[in-house]
């Protein structure tokens, strides 16, 4: 869980595995071993030198939800309500939602499996 949220994190900034730990002065063997799940429970000095080396804080680190933003940044912005409003205007339902969500995941996945 909390090496999975490195892992994302970490390849979101682009960083390799060697240049996260040699960013944060860990080692990079065991900031694999974290990523992968093998040691479950790192430092608080560990993970403090991860965030600040990956630009975030513990807070986000540690969250629950692997896409932890602020509320603030949940909030639908108002173009996505517009969107919303006028799918649910011309008749579309969850269920259609769902449908369309389902279809733009296998649109995607078969669009990286052809690269």
């Amino acid at each position: 869980m909390i090496g999975e949220r490195i892992k994302s994190l970490r390849q979101k900034k682009g960083y390799s595995l060697s240049e996260l730990a040699e960013l944060s002065g860990v080692s990079k063997s065991y900031l694999s071993y974290i990523e992968r799940d093998i040691q479950k429970n790192p430092s608080m000095q560990f993970l403090t030198k991860v965030a600040v080396s990956l630009g975030t804080d513990l807070e986000q680190l540690l969250a629950e939800d692997q896409d932890s933003k602020p509320k603030a940044e949940k909030q639908l912005d108002e173009e996505w309500t517009d969107l919303i409003s006028e799918a649910i205007d011309q008749g579309l339902t969850k269920d259609d939602f769902r449908t369309f969500q389902d279809f733009i995941k296998f649109k995607r996945y078969k669009e990286k499996k052809k690269h």
